[in-house]
């Protein structure tokens, strides 16, 4: 028993060598084409530094990397595997009467492990990254980017009221949120739930603060009475700092643990979350695509070398990675247009993928 232990450490630890392998050969290709890619859209434009392109790189690469993960997983699992079955290790272990599948199992276990580890903590971690590039790419074509709308819509509300707020400007000063050139839209549900039209705010500046909107120069008008000015104004908003931010960013920008938070507030706005609930829904079936790739890399490495076509069987492998990962983004693009539940369109590519492998591994083995 104590033996068997050992070889299934050494199996993992070879599984472990390859996926670092992998993941710094994709993390060189991710920095080499981002920061051409930057160099060619923000460069160009912008008076920019080449410690300020590359800062730019660093911001947008973790995101990257965490969305390419699965072909870590299955090129570092194919090459581990193929390696031992080059050097007859392979050979070895079911001449000793080890299955595949005992050997298998602890490098799925380990990639679901880390799919829960790259959720739970580095996903936090490169949606920070994302917003600050986002914010900051913004910040250096501010001025290059005539031809994008500029304006900026949010929504927030509760179970009374519902408030659409537009402006010309925005921008982020200490962490506050700022908008300039305000206009809001005040509305209050009736008894049936129907929005109803209460009263506009035109403000010069609104901030963002704990709590509430703080209004500067406002003019405010409701049906059928005389507008008022007033030099500062206080709304009560649901909104904070950081989800008034997510509204201007992608889903993908918005961090594992802020999405129920996203949901709700954009739910209560009167938006559709679906966006957000996909992204959701796709993280966390994250642990369970990492260890399906870990699966089928095995499933398409294990013929032996003596029999031939193992070069043609890891092409397949490489091949149906592809697809999958292109069937996962299919899926999302089908869930985004309310074709195809959000559920189904998350956990389905996850769950094909692993049934393949297992599959492939039943017809492939016997033991």
């Amino acid at each position: 028993m104590t033996w068997v232990s050992r070889l299934d450490r050494y199996v993992l630890s070879r599984n472990f060598i390859g996926v670092a392998a992998a993941l710094a050969v994709l993390s060189a290709v991710i920095l080499l084409i981002q920061f051409v890619d930057l160099s060619r859209s923000v460069g160009v434009r912008a008076d920019v530094t080449v410690a300020q392109l590359f800062g730019l790189t660093l911001l947008k690469a973790p995101a990257l990397i965490l969305l390419l993960l699965p072909f870590v997983f299955l090129f570092g699992g194919i090459s581990a595997y193929v390696g031992l079955n080059r050097r007859s290790e392979l050979v070895a272990m079911r001449a000793a009467g080890v299955s595949a599948w005992r050997f298998i199992l602890p490098s799925a276990v380990a990639a679901f492990l880390v799919g829960l580890t790259s959720v739970t903590l580095l996903n936090p971690v490169a949606s920070s990254l994302s917003a600050q590039f986002e914010s900051e790419r913004a910040r250096l074509m501010e001025n290059y980017l005539t031809d994008t709308p500029k304006d900026v819509w949010l929504r927030q509300g509760d179970d009374r009221n519902q408030i659409v707020i537009h402006a010309k400007v925005r921008d982020t000063i200490d962490g506050t949120v700022r908008l300039r050139g305000v206009s809001l839209f005040v509305y209050q549900k009736s008894k049936d739930g129907v929005p109803q039209f209460k009263r506009r705010l035109e403000a010069a500046e609104a901030r963002l603060l704990p709590g509430f909107w703080r209004l500067t120069d406002v003019q405010e008008a409701t049906a059928g009475e005389s507008s008022v000015r007033s030099d500062s104004l206080s709304i009560r908003s649901s909104l904070d700092s950081e989800s008034a931010a997510e509204r201007f960013s992608s889903a993908e920008a918005v961090a594992f643990w802020r999405l129920p938070t996203a949901i709700r507030i954009t739910e209560q706005a009167g938006f559709s979350a679906n966006r957000y609930k996909l992204r959701f829904q796709q993280l966390l079936a994250t642990p369970l695509l990492f260890s399906a790739m870990s699966i089928l890399a095995a499933a398409f490495s294990l013929r032996l070398v003596r029999l031939g076509g193992l070069g043609g069987l890891v092409g397949a492998g490489v091949a149906i990675g592809f697809i999958f990962f292109f069937f996962n983004e299919f899926s999302g693009a089908l869930a985004g247009a309310d074709i195809i539940p959000l559920f189904a369109a998350a956990w389905a590519p996850p769950l094909v993928a692993l049934l393949s492998g297992l599959t492939l591994l039943c017809y492939t083995e016997d033991g």
